[in-house]
């Protein structure tokens, strides 16, 4: 087949194949595991460095550095979006069109740092 129904052939092919690749993988775990597994004495019990655990097994962590990371993740999508854009600029064809959706696009983001500098996010303590 080719032509414009070829393509959509292909991947309606593709996602049979990965649909009947999920089922049969399920479906083989489904047949090959056992029904009521026999668990070990101390499976569930706390490990702490192969000794037992001293105190309770539940503790608090506070997350304080999440902010950072979603920060990072935003300027790393940014410099995904930058440095191709860049590449291309000089050429023929990208002319103000290409300036000012890449100038709409750091405003967003601009936008996005003003927002979490007046919310005080970015402050360390």
């Amino acid at each position: 087949m080719t032509g414009y129904l070829g393509s959509y052939a292909t991947l309606g092919l593709l996602l049979l194949a990965s649909v009947l690749i999920f089922v049969g993988a399920f479906s083989a775990n489904r047949l090959l595991s056992p029904a009521n597994p026999a668990e070990p004495v101390g499976k569930r019990l706390t490990y702490e460095s192969g000794v037992d655990p001293v105190g309770g097994d539940w503790a608090q962590m506070q997350i304080r550095y999440y902010v950072y990371a979603y920060l990072y993740v935003l300027f790393a999508v940014e410099a995904v979006f930058l440095f191709p854009w860049a590449v291309v600029f000089d050429r023929p064809g990208f002319g103000a069109t290409t300036v000012v959706e890449m100038a709409i696009f750091v405003a967003v983001l601009a936008l996005g740092i003003l927002y979490a500098w007046r919310k005080k996010i970015l402050n360390w303590t």
